[in-house]
């Protein structure tokens, strides 16, 4: 039997807790002891520790859901885990796909609270090893990821002094950033950490421009904080110009007929920061597969921009990517993450200034966000979210129109549609005004917007309505130059009405109606 001491500085280490992990074990356990009481602990060094995104400071997830603890060990060795939070924990390490020991446990559920400790002891063949977390809380988990506008950090938004000044004020909020890593096969494990674990202050939140923290996802958790009141984890892990065919599992991009394809993004924005692999898989790969093993609550997600390009395939691999993401989430901890765990999505805002075309792309990637249903949650997307951000257009943002500024009003759209789809609320108001008929007057060129009384919309422009008018509804696609802007002439608290002419513009195009039969058959 070896047993190895060395000095633990500011640990504090629960010793009972040691002693029930050695269980009949009283002479190592005496030794164990006689380490612990002297300052120091059980050599951490060699093949026993926790999987990379396991840290001090961390938030697990809360019950109902079991979170999942694992690490590395020596194969055949016996691995101990107890917890101030209660529980002890026993198991065998085993060989992993690549071949190195694995060993992982699966907590008692756990009400949200901390902090907590928790102690890992490795056994092989009386040799023993000890690990140990601190500062543990549970929670709610939320991943955070896409392309640049979730990579956009706190700091390069508005009011960014007084957001990094406030983040000291939310300790229980807690914050992990996986570094830009790309990988041609499934990693099990992170490759590269660009920020550990740590509490919300200003230096955490408010890291370099595209480093971190993710503005998106740091308002989210702040706004859902404070009206949950517990403690919220949030990993982010994005990587700015990135296409989502580069996020997506093979299978999804097979059942998609997706072939591998590298078109250019209309960035608006030359900054290297944003420049990012278009690979097939290769960031599913290396920032997403090493994190199925942790139970989860849910994620966001702020992507498209780099898809605007070749939109048509979006309807196909965006819902696609969800579907995969959940069923790898569930299987990965053995079923503890919800097999249709909440995910919540930001629809693209709109760029360039407001006279000009723009990317007809844009409105196409819009539609498809949503699999060509025009709303979540809808049957092909059951519990996703969406957070509208057309009306958040920042043509002056120093980052280029393609990164608006105003993260907190997508942020608090993002919270309250998550209070409504992922918690259960049904008083909250999450989403826009839709019609409940729509009726056209051939004779007047009008068309008739009929909503909800209990809406009570308000109109604050006359404009931002487009119709197609085509004999050939096939000529009505999202990137069909057939589409053209109808003003609304007329309107009360639960209706809009909008004229339909004979000749339309869109800048510098002119678009006909086929005859005014057709405009009936507007979408």
């Amino acid at each position: 039997m070896t047993i190895t001491c060395f000095e633990v500085k500011g640990h504090e280490v629960n010793n009972m807790a040691v002693f029930k992990m050695c269980g009949s074990r009283l002479l190592q356990c005496f030794l164990l002891f006689l380490c612990l009481l002297s300052g120091s602990g059980v050599t951490a060094q060699g093949t026993f520790n926790w999987a990379s995104y396991y840290g001090n400071h961390m938030v697990l997830q809360q019950g109902p859901h079991r979170a999942v603890l694992w690490g590395y060990g020596e194969v055949g060795a016996t691995v101990n885990v107890s917890s101030t939070s209660g529980g002890f924990y026993s198991t065998k390490v085993y060989e992993g796909y690549d071949g190195r020991g694995v060993w992982k446990v699966t907590l008692k559920p756990t009400a949200y609270g901390g902090p907590y400790q928790f102690q890992g002891v490795h056994d092989n063949h009386g040799m023993l090893q000890w690990i140990l977390l601190k500062d543990v809380m549970f929670g709610d988990v939320w991943v955070c990821s896409g392309q640049s506008n979730m990579a956009f950090t706190v700091r390069q938004g508005f009011n960014a002094s007084y957001a990094i000044a406030e983040a000291a004020d939310f300790p229980d909020i807690r914050l992990f950033t996986a570094e830009l890593v790309q990988s041609d096969k499934p990693l099990y494990d992170l490759d590269k950490i660009m920020q550990p674990w740590s509490v919300a202050t200003s230096d955490s939140v408010g890291g370099a421009d595209w480093k971190y923290f993710s503005a998106v996802c740091w308002f989210f958790g702040r706004d859902l904080y404070n009206h949950l009141g517990y403690p919220i984890g949030l990993v982010a892990t994005s990587w700015g110009g990135t296409p989502v065919e580069a996020w997506s599992s093979p299978q999804v991009l097979k059942k998609c007929n997706i072939t591998n394809r590298e078109e250019p993004e209309d960035l608006q924005y030359e900054g290297p920061e944003v420049g990012g692999p278009s690979g097939h898989s290769v960031l599913w790969n290396a920032m997403v597969h090493p994190l199925l093993n942790m139970t989860i609550t849910g994620a966001i997600w702020y992507q498209g921009e780099a898809n605007t390009g070749h939109p048509d395939t979006y309807s196909c691999s965006f819902p696609g990517m969800i579907d995969s993401w959940r069923k790898e989430w569930y299987m990965g901890t053995g079923g503890q993450t919800d097999a249709y765990f909440p995910f919540g999505f930001v629809q693209l805002s709109t760029t360039g200034t407001p006279l000009s075309t723009g990317n007809l792309g844009y409105p196409a990637i819009r539609w498809h966000q949503t699999a060509d249903y025009g709303y979540v949650p809808n049957p092909a997307m059951p519990n996703v979210f969406m957070a509208v951000a057309v009306d958040l257009p920042d043509a002056k943002s120093p980052f280029g129109s393609i990164h608006p500024r105003d993260k907190q009003d997508v942020a608090s759209r993002l919270v309250l549609a998550a209070r409504a789809v992922a918690y259960g609320e049904t008083d909250v108001m999450f989403h826009g005004p839709r019609p409940v008929s729509v009726d056209v007057d051939v004779s007047t060129k009008n068309i008739d917007w009929i909503y909800p009384k209990a809406m009570n919309i308000t109109v604050k422009s006359k404009d931002g309505f487009e119709v197609c008018c085509s004999p050939d509804l096939s000529q009505c696609s999202m990137t069909s130059q057939e589409w053209a802007p109808v003003p609304i002439v007329f309107h009360t608290s639960s209706s809009v009405t909008t004229l339909v002419t004979l000749i339309l513009y869109i800048s510098d195009f002119p678009l006909r109606c086929a005859a005014p039969q057709t405009c009936p058959s507007v979408p």
